[in-house]
């Protein structure tokens, strides 16, 4: 009786532990998703649906099904919005916009950078031609609108004063010259040139950029995408009046820093296979414009694989400190082939100590992990941290599409760390996916109050551009 009752405690504890204890904890996070996520429900599968270009143009809002207690609305779906939209910033401010600034990632010959009136959807062109794959687009402390290209060692940085009434401008299709309105678009060259996508600006003038490089570029071995710091000669001071000339931008002149992980023995114990963990800024002198890629593998400078969006934590910028969190893509796998890396990218989170701080050379930089990317969830792109909340917003750029069995493209949320033990995120979950497999979702960016999540549908089946609103947070 003994041996029988023994066989069958040992039998009811195999059982019990044969359930998943992860699949448990990520079962929990869905079924909390009004206290944790501010959403009535999350979404299941991604779906696999592909709208009409006659449906979506009779209702853009069909390209995007969201989880339960959320609503999409059409902010444009104009005939000439660009059909690339990536990055956008609001304008004049994030607490009350008007206006949407956003760039289109098309050739030279396109049209570069675009207006968006968010009452009517009323578009119009502000770089009419000349950019190339033009990508991140952010609002500065001063007041102006910064836009760069994803365009390898040939990508620069542009500054647009007074952009609502700035119509219609080429700049040159490469090189520095003068645009066809100096008086509100000029280059950048102090800061360099590399494939620009993320950037954080801090209120003193402080920015961190990020090269979307792939590893192997230029030659097998050669290392992916760097991180560098800019501070500028004369640092910005947080709530002065916006400058009404571009001459007057802290960003005319001023000093690079290249992120190189690693502290050990002097600061040596750098190179491939530490990627994580605290570090030192690395001078990076020469010319204006420093061609920044190649300086990253002359100073042996940490690297990453296809580092991208950026964003700023807005809670830990309140208390006077940095933590800029971004994405790595990665490479997906795409099903028709048997070469696929399954390297499903990553999120990162990089503390600089106080914005003072970040200020100087000898601020000690530390970047961890925060989410790690899987199957489902793949080559994280755009990232937005939500006011308030906390929640990290991230738009997937995968090769789902691609997949055997096709499936569209993802939103997630993802909580920030607690107080565990680990410094990873707490959990994810999929609030967002696209209806329409030729496209992805790009810029997802919140208003000041949490509350309105902007997102660009990209290179849709429509043929033009589209951007929704997404409401309905708790």
């Amino acid at each position: 009786m003994k041996k029988l009752l023994l066989a069958a405690t040992i039998a009811v504890a195999v059982s019990t532990h044969a359930a998943d204890f992860g699949q448990k904890v990520e079962q929990l996070a869905k079924s909390q998703s009004l206290s944790l996520f501010g959403t009535i429900g999350t979404l299941g599968a991604s779906s696999s649906v592909q709208t009409s270009a006659a449906d979506a143009n009779a209702d853009a809002t069909k390209l995007l099904t969201v989880a339960p207690g959320l609503t999409v609305k059409v902010i444009s779906a104009a005939a000439n919005l660009a059909p690339n939209i990536d990055q956008i910033a609001f304008w004049p401010s994030d607490t009350n916009p008007t206006h949407i600034i956003a760039c289109n990632e098309q050739g030279s010959g396109q049209v570069g950078v675009q207006s968006i009136e968010i009452a009517t959807g009323a578009v119009h062109t502000i770089i009419a031609s000349g950019l190339t794959s033009c990508d991140p687009t952010r609002r500065t402390p001063w007041g102006t609108i910064i836009v760069g290209e994803e365009n390898g060692t040939a990508g620069r940085i542009f500054e647009i004063l007074d952009p609502l009434n700035t119509t219609n401008v080429t700049v040159p299709n490469s090189g520095y010259g003068a645009s066809s309105d100096p008086t509100h678009v000029v280059a950048l060259p102090a800061l360099g040139q590399f494939a620009f996508e993320g950037i954080g600006i801090l209120p003193n003038g402080v920015v961190y950029l990020s090269d979307e490089n792939r590893p192997g570029t230029g030659g097998i071995g050669n290392p992916g995408g760097a991180i560098v710091k800019f501070v500028p000669t004369t640092l910005w001071s947080a709530g002065a009046p916006a400058i009404t000339s571009l001459a007057q931008s802290p960003w005319t002149s001023g000093s690079i820093y290249g992120l190189r992980v690693g502290r050990n023995s002097g600061n040596t114990d750098v190179g491939q296979g530490n990627e994580f963990g605290r570090g030192t800024w690395v001078a990076v002198t020469g010319t204006a414009p420093i061609n920044l890629r190649a300086a990253a593998n002359t100073l042996k400078l940490t690297a990453y694989y296809r580092p991208e969006d950026m964003s700023l934590d807005p809670k830990q910028l309140a208390l006077g400190k940095v933590r800029a969190c971004g994405t790595a893509t990665a490479q997906d796998i795409p099903a028709t082939t048997s070469n696929g890396d399954n390297n499903w990218g990553e999120l990162y989170c990089l503390t600089d100590g106080t914005v003072a701080d970040a200020a100087t050379s000898t601020s000690v930089p530390e970047i961890q992990p925060f989410v790690f990317g899987n199957y489902d969830f793949a080559m994280p792109d755009n990232i937005d941290i939500q006011p308030g909340r906390g929640l990290f917003l991230i738009n997937e750029d995968g090769e789902g599409p691609t997949y055997a069995t096709p499936r569209n493209n993802d939103i997630f949320a993802c909580l920030d760390d607690g107080a565990d033990a680990d410094q990873l995120s707490d959990g994810c979950v999929k609030l967002m996916t696209l209806n329409d497999l030729t496209a992805e979702s790009t810029g997802g960016t919140f208003d000041a109050s949490g509350k309105r999540y902007f997102v660009s549908i990209q290179h849709n089946i429509t043929g033009h551009g589209v951007i929704l609103e997404v409401d309905g947070w708790q």
